[in-house]
Order: C-alpha cells, then structure tokens, then sequence
C-alpha cells in the first residue's frame, strides 16, 4: 500500500534515507541532498508518500507537483528490501500520480556519479535531458513523457 506519509514517520523517513543513501557518500564525496532534507517540512506539504507492508514502512517517495510536470524529487528504498521490486512499485505511483494531475511528464535528477540510478531510469523510458551543477552537486537530469 502507498499512502501519504503521516508527520509522526518523519524521523523514520529520515532514518530510511540515512540507510538508502549511506553507501553513496563515499562515492559522491559528500552526503547525497536527500540526506539532510526536511522531512516533517515535505510530509506537511503532501510531498512524501510511503510504501507500507504488513505495517511495516518499506520505502519512500517525495514528490513536487510543478505547472507541467511532476518532480520526482527523491526515491527511497529500504537497503534491505533493495533488489525486490520495491523502487519500481514506488516509480510506477509517480507515473500513475502525474497522470492523476493530469501532468504530461515525470522528471528527476539524480548525481552523474550514481551511474546504476541512470542506468535503471533509462530503462524505465527516462531520457537524459542535461547535465550541470544544482545546489553545489554535479546532476545529470532526467524526464519521461507520459502517454
């Protein structure tokens, strides 16, 4: 079930990205954005949602809805629920999501290090749109149109 995620599972949304995204930070050189996000800030705005199984929180989405597009802004995975179709049930409720608000496309950015991150969106049908720095990261960007 993915729901939206409820403000007393922000320090758990935070301890989930502190796990997902740990192993990045000696490859990145420094702590992935996601990492120091306000997550009591996104879930009060209706920007996080959570894939939950029998009670237990599995991962994490945050999303923005822009005028033609939404923002995938950040996906989460439980490290050890990574390789078990987890990020592709959340990836498939933010392509389900854009097209409930009606918006023709999903974009995302992730680091031009994490080059399994921009193999799996390139098979998911996301094109690289542009590289460049964004808040002191190097990021490549990424969109995909809906049909």
């Amino acid at each position: 079930m993915i729901r939206p995620a409820r403000p007393e599972e922000a320090p758990l949304l935070a301890a989930i990205v502190e796990r997902a995204y740990g192993p990045w930070v000696p490859v990145v050189g420094r702590r992935p954005f996601p990492m120091d996000d306000d997550y009591a800030a996104r879930i009060a705005a209706g920007e996080a949602f959570v894939l939950e199984t029998e009670g237990e929180i599995r991962g994490l989405v945050v999303i923005e809805t822009h005028p033609d597009h939404l923002m995938l802004d950040n996906i989460a995975i439980e490290p050890a629920r990574q390789g078990h179709g987890d990020g592709r049930v959340l990836l498939d409720f933010v392509e389900a999501e854009a097209r409930r608000r009606t918006l023709p496309e999903v974009r995302l950015y992730t680091n031009v290090l994490m080059e399994r991150n921009i193999a799996l969106y390139a098979k998911r049908g996301y094109a690289e749109t542009g590289r460049g720095q964004e808040k002191g990261f190097a990021r490549v960007f990424m969109a995909k149109r809906l049909g």
